[in-house]
């Protein structure tokens, strides 16, 4: 059960949707993909690695209620190595930088949002006019997998718990 579970969250059904094709309750589905996302742990990152970091937008709950997803990709491999949801603040970018900064990365690439001017190191910052292109091609993909993502949807998560699971299994399953 759980292994359709992962695999239909993976190709972007919603929790109704997931529910009635496996024929259980939304609320059993539920602590099932809370249960799952604990399960997993951070991938392991190895030392001296690009990384590319970039910020989507999304909203929990209602459209008035803006969150931020922030994540960073590895360059050569374009995995997700670290992700962070909350709001559009210092903190929120922190969660993945300092992950990245306790890898002892070479160099790390972003957009041109400003708070990463004040966030990363001169020498491992870097901001380039190609140096973001896989992960907002990323963007895209996620934006076209995961509905509740996509800025012009009625889908949307209700729970910022439920997001983040999601999140988890998208990435690092």
């Amino acid at each position: 059960m759980n292994q359709n579970i992962i695999q239909l969250t993976k190709e972007g059904l919603g929790i109704r949707s997931t529910a009635r094709i496996l024929k259980i309750s939304t609320t059993t589905l539920l602590k099932r993909i809370v249960s799952i996302a604990g399960s997993i742990s951070k991938p392991i990152i190895s030392k001296g690695n690009t990384y590319v970091v970039d910020e989507l937008c999304t909203y929990i709950q209602d459209k008035k209620n803006y969150i931020w997803l922030v994540y960073a990709l590895e360059k050569n491999s374009k995995t997700v190595v670290s992700f962070n949801v909350g709001k559009r603040t210092n903190k929120t970018l922190n969660g993945v930088l300092e992950t990245l900064k306790l890898s002892d990365a070479k160099k790390i690439f972003t957009d041109r949002l400003k708070n990463y001017r004040y966030l990363i190191d001169e020498k491992l910052h870097s901001v380039k006019r190609f140096g973001t292109n896989h992960i907002e091609r990323k963007n895209l993909t996620l934006k076209t997998h995961l509905k509740r993502l996509n800025r012009r949807t009625i889908c949307f998560s209700k729970s910022l718990v439920i997001f983040t699971a999601v999140l988890k299994i998208y990435f690092w399953i």
